[in-house]
């Protein structure tokens, strides 16, 4: 998997002092870090060599927002990790499972797609007072590939 979710997570002890460090300093563009943590410390895993595991039976508890405000907040850190942690995770790719590799690229290509026709959609339809047909091909595209990354 490409991200061991924070509760959810375990790690030797020998393999995560190889790491601390890199883990502990965490940038982004020259800055501290401090949202992604266990994204980040996943992709420092896999770029050392060790391998994660994903265990359907897994039970942790965490604490979860009951507001759509802290909801949408913790969806755009989550956001804001997936994209900056997958320039870390590109040069792993081809060395992953396909599996990984489809989800890497449905995460990312998604959302992008949908900006990139909302936007087309809105100045569309701001010039012409209608909307593309290719709006809800590039939508439905989307989707598609979000809910096979999820099928398979």
């Amino acid at each position: 998997v490409m991200c061991c979710c924070g509760p959810c997570a375990m790690y030797r002890r020998s393999a995560l002092l190889l790491l601390l460090d890199q883990y502990e300093t965490q940038l982004f563009r020259g800055k501290p870090s401090d949202f992604g943590e266990d994204r980040h410390l996943t992709i420092l895993m896999l770029k050392a060599g060790f391998q994660t595991e994903y265990v359907p039976d897994a039970v942790a508890a965490t604490v979860v927002p009951d507001r759509l405000g802290p909801y949408l907040r913790q969806q755009l850190r989550w956001a804001r990790s997936t994209f900056r942690d997958t320039f870390l995770a590109l040069r792993l790719l081809p060395e992953l499972d396909g599996y990984l590799t489809l989800d890497v690229v449905g995460q990312n290509l998604g959302p992008l797609l949908l900006a990139v026709s909302s936007l087309a959609a809105l100045a569309q339809l701001a010039l012409t007072a209608t909307i593309p047909w290719w709006t809800g091909l590039v939508i439905a595209s989307m989707t598609l590939v979000r809910c096979s990354v999820a099928a398979f």
